[in-house]
């Protein structure tokens, strides 16, 4: 008898039961989830003149955060408007991350644009979209000539 009870003793496992039927939710509860839009704090747009390639340049620059983690972000885009024309979308930009995750920039050569340097009618959305598509977005006048 001492010889069982010391190998009940040594052996290796348990068997633990538990009656938790109310923990485990139905199969057709709904799924909640909990998601916040992107916030667009900040936005830059505006043209330079680049010497050594000669051609102008349009640069793009966003500041995004999100509630949710800043890498919930997973678009930010530049949409240009001609005010003057009654707002119609002239062109897109898409923005690309850089080494800080809030901060978004992109850079065109005019000569692969449409748009006009000397032009002082644009506005631009600059637009954050998450994961599930939320988005915000901001306006700003370009810089022109």
């Amino acid at each position: 008898m001492k010889n069982a009870l010391a190998l009940l003793l040594l052996a290796p496992g348990c068997y633990v039961y538990s009656n938790d039927v109310d923990r485990v939710p139905p199969p057709d509860a709904p799924v909640v989830i909990t998601n916040y839009a992107p916030i667009v704090s900040d936005g830059y747009a505006g043209v330079l003149y680049d010497g050594y390639y000669g051609d102008d340049v349009w640069t793009f620059e966003a500041v995004v955060d999100d509630p949710d983690g800043v890498l919930d972000v997973v678009g930010v885009w530049a949409d240009v408007y001609d005010e003057y024309a009654g707002g119609v979308l002239v062109e897109s930009f898409e923005l690309f991350p850089t080494d800080d995750p809030y901060f978004w920039v992109s850079d065109w050569y005019g000569s692969t644009t449409f748009l006009d340097p000397f032009y002082a009618g644009y506005t631009v959305d600059i637009v954050a979209y998450d994961s599930y598509d939320d988005f915000d977005f901001i306006t700003v006048w370009a810089d022109t000539y």
